[in-house]
């Protein structure tokens, strides 16, 4: 008998520990889901827009792990750490970010007047204007202060998210009936993951395709990124270098050599930007550099990166001459071609190359001296 009791009180005792043990677990698992991140953006149809503003606010640490609720309930989005693309409220403080308010006529340039660009905003263009640059310093590992994530933040706005910005809020290319329509842009592709009329869209569909597009906007996102940032920004300091070595290639310093670095380095948009930001404006007149062939080039700066008018063409005298023919009007040895609008030139030798550089500056000074 007394076995029984002390068996049955040792029973009381553990059921009573394990009551304990799972409200503790209870309490726990409250205690997550109330730490737990939330994105409020609408239900139904999504756009490029909001599913590029969720992906960027995900790139951040605090809401790496947050979860998505598509919603047009205020109640709901009351409760989110962060909206975006709904609810009619843009406030940073908040971190509300809607741009569907007739009154909201925010420009990048309005919020940042450093920056030229006058598409007004979309909400993926409002989240990244303000977290952008500590987007791209933590994908690029640099710190947010640095040269280059301010370049890269300029690149990404005008050759990724300002198509994004202009599309969702319905603003032509050109005032002009287009001669053809392009389908394979970013929102294309995130539209056509939309489920179609035989598919129905139930909310669940709808989240699995939002989730779909998320990954495909944020793989292209982090690829321009990575272009920027790690391709394209070495090749700009690489033509810097060049630019401040340029008096060590003649004492014109209007001659930059890009030999040492790899083939098909891009410089002409590099040298155009860095002229500006140096302001020697003008001052380069000519590139040279050695080919795959072990030709060495030389080539007239164009006075816009994309422009066929040249600075400084080659000499008149040599276009469309070649080889001996060529050498003996240029007085250089070496020579190979000089194209016939000038643009462009050849010769055996670095020494070749820069005396037909040279050589075309001097006589364009007489010229203009005439």
């Amino acid at each position: 008998m007394l076995n029984a009791l002390i068996k049955s009180w040792f029973q009381a005792i553990r059921v009573q520990s394990l009551h304990r043990s799972s409200a503790n677990l209870l309490t726990m698992s409250e205690s997550v889901k109330k730490v737990k991140k939330l994105i409020g953006t609408h239900s139904g149809p999504f756009h490029c827009d909001d599913v590029l503003a969720c992906f960027l606010i995900r790139q951040l640490d605090q809401y790496k792990d947050a979860e998505i609720i598509r919603t047009r309930n205020e109640n709901l989005l009351q409760d989110c750490d962060i909206v975006v693309d709904v609810g009619g409220v843009y406030d940073h403080e908040k971190h509300r970010y809607d741009h569907h308010q007739s009154e909201f006529t925010h420009t990048m340039q309005s919020l940042s007047l450093k920056m030229p660009y006058n598409i007004r905003l979309s909400s993926a263009g409002l989240i990244y204007h303000h977290f952008g640059h500590q987007i791209i310093s933590s994908l690029l590992n640099v710190n947010i202060n640095s040269e280059i994530v301010e370049i890269v933040f300029d690149k990404i706005y005008k050759g990724f998210i300002q198509e994004i910005d202009a599309i969702d809020n319905g603003i032509a290319m050109c005032s002009d009936k287009p001669l053809y329509h392009i389908t394979t842009h970013i929102s294309s592709r995130v539209a056509n993951l939309l489920p179609t009329w035989l598919e129905g869209s139930s909310e669940k569909i709808l989240l699995d395709r939002f989730y779909q597009a998320m990954d495909l906007v944020g793989h292209e996102f982090k690829d321009r990124v990575n272009f920027y940032g790690n391709i394209w920004y070495k090749a700009r300091q690489y033509v810097k270098q060049s630019i401040e070595n340029r008096f060590n290639v003649d004492k014109s310093g209007q001659i930059i050599d890009l030999s040492q670095f790899s083939l098909g380095l891009p410089w002409k948009e590099h040298l155009d930007d860095l002229e500006k930001q140096l302001n020697i404006r003008d001052e380069i007149k000519f590139v040279i550099w050695k080919d795959a062939s072990d030709v060495w080039r030389v080539q007239a700066v164009p006075i816009e990166p994309k422009s066929f008018i040249l600075k400084v063409p080659l000499e008149q005298s040599w276009q469309g001459l070649r080889d001996d023919t060529l050498s003996k009007v240029a007085g250089i040895d070496g020579c190979i071609f000089v194209h016939s609008t000038g643009f462009n030139g050849a010769n055996k030798t670095r020494s070749g190359a820069l005396q037909m550089a040279k050589r075309t500056l001097e006589l364009a000074q007489l010229n203009n001296g005439n």
